[in-house]
């Protein structure tokens, strides 16, 4: 079988096995050999049970057979990012504290993939709680970019992003808090949508920031975005945040939208700190739409310049509450060398969480404490609701804006030391989950040295039909998402 299928779409392996050209067993085998082939280059995986997604395969054929096939991921090679939970398999969060935990039930979303027939295929990489822009955090050692095993994929969807740009799967799940989905897609130049909050559940998925943590695709096309969106949005009893809305048929409607639209392009996205190159490349973007007859116009985020601040004063407030939950008593790590309980407490917390996931939860326990909640948390709650309106305001005007996704192209691994230099990646991308937003990245090119450049389309709230059926537009006149990299 040609090595060519690890880089096919959803929608072409759906019909190929609808046309029994291969079986779920033979397309899941090429994948296993395929990762066997890179992992140890790429190291995208935290662990994988050939046994089971075998099984899972085998049983897909069965269905097929029977005539029971479940639609276009049956038989699909699924991996998913190691905070979203999978019975059975192991949760953790690629943390030290969570070393050696069995998730003991299935998140919504990985319900949903199971009824929809799809294949999980392994746990896949990232920061540490999902808490970073590199995938060097992670407990388990960094992940390698693809196209430079030199760089980083980007994060905290690291793991996912690079297995899927290096064949190791045919589509993931990611979560995406601050830009972690949208980032490492741009980096490893596959497309990655982050919905609308509330519109896919966030049940069974390891919580960091539980107001912007969204659970999305990563996709080698739109129209495998669409068909994973269509697969796990809905609204959730068990999630008090999930929204009550109509699914459409995302990948009918990508198909049959058309413009012109009218685009924004907000002015303080392409100021200082964006490298030339993806300026230049978002730029032909904008070009490109302006030919098919959309309508152009500059718009200003007036609030932006707040938009790291506000991020990290939420976000670690969250994740101090949030996982306050690990403590050594009920599950995940317990010191060995406690003297009394509140020792036990300190020396488990302090042996299992890394430098960075410590860094968060004391910012956020300093914003939450006593004399400091109004002056921080307070106030940043209510700069997030001006963010929030300077995007409704744009959107009088224009149906979506379009921006960079990240300032930079993939960096060297332990290029950024810095705290402060990580969390300026996320600069493009924050302000979509502070307002709630919906946002995809599509590959929109390569720098000279060959490494990605990705473009961000912004959304209106639950308007995800449009915004695939625009990054839809651009990705098929252009032929980025059929480029590979080497290994």
């Amino acid at each position: 079988m040609s090595s060519e299928l690890f880089f096919q779409p959803i929608a072409q392996l759906a019909a190929a096995l609808d046309a029994k050209k291969f079986s779920s067993v033979e397309l899941t085998r090429a994948v296993i050999a395929r990762t066997k082939a890179v992992e140890a280059r790429v190291h995208a995986f935290n662990s994988f049970d050939e046994a089971a997604v075998l099984a899972q395969a085998a049983a897909s054929d069965a269905r097929r057979a029977a005539g029971q096939a479940r639609g276009p991921l049956n038989g699909i090679p699924i991996g998913l990012k190691d905070v979203i939970a999978v019975a059975g398999q192991p949760l953790t969060a690629s943390s030290k504290i969570l070393a050696n935990f069995v998730s003991p039930y299935d998140a919504t979303v990985t319900v949903k993939l199971k009824h929809a027939g799809a294949v999980l295929w392994g746990r896949l990489n990232c920061d540490e709680f999902a808490m970073g822009s590199s995938t060097e955090n992670s407990a388990n050692g960094p992940t390698s970019n693809p196209w430079d095993l030199a760089r980083v994929p980007g994060g905290s969807s690291g793991g996912s992003a690079a297995a899927l740009a290096a064949g190791e799967a045919s589509a993931t799940l990611g979560s995406d808090t601050g830009g972690s989905i949208r980032q490492p897609a741009a980096l490893c130049g596959v497309v990655g949508l982050k919905p609308t909050y509330g519109l896919v559940s966030r049940y069974g998925l390891v919580a960091f920031a539980s107001s912007l943590d969204q659970i999305g695709p990563l996709a080698r096309t739109v129209e495998d975005a669409a068909i994973m969106l269509g697969a796990i949005a809905g609204h959730d009893e068990r999630d008090s945040t999930s929204f009550r809305t109509e699914i459409p048929d995302y990948r009918a409607e990508l198909k049959t939208r058309r413009g012109p639209w009218r685009l924004g392009i907000p002015k303080e996205y392409f100021g200082e700190g964006l490298d030339p190159e993806i300026g230049a490349a978002v730029e032909q973007v904008i070009a490109f739409y302006q030919k098919q007859g959309c309508e152009i116009k500059e718009v200003s985020l007036p609030h932006t310049r707040y938009c790291l601040d506000t991020y990290y004063v939420i976000a670690t407030a969250e994740a101090s509450s949030n996982l306050a939950r690990f403590d050594g008593i009920r599950y995940g790590h317990r010191s060995k060398n406690a003297t009394d309980i509140v020792d036990l407490y300190f020396q488990s917390r302090a042996e299992g969480f890394g430098a960075e996931v410590k860094r968060r939860i004391i910012l956020g326990t300093y914003v939450l404490s006593s004399g400091y909640y109004d002056a921080y948390y307070l106030r940043a709650q209510k700069v997030r609701t001006l963010i929030r309106q300077d995007f409704m305001n744009a959107f009088r005007e224009v149906d979506a804006l379009l921006t960079p996704t990240s300032p930079m192209p993939a960096f060297k691994l332990g290029e950024k030391a810095d705290p402060l230099a990580l969390y300026l990646c996320d600069i493009y991308t924050i302000g979509v989950n502070l307002a709630g937003l919906p946002g995809i990245s599509v590959p929109c090119g390569f720098t000279q040295s060959g490494l990605p450049i990705g473009a961000q389309l912004i959304g209106q709230p639950f308007c995800e039909t449009d915004l695939l059926a625009i990054a839809h537009a651009y990705e098929q006149a252009h032929g980025w998402n059929t480029k590979f990299p080497f290994l």
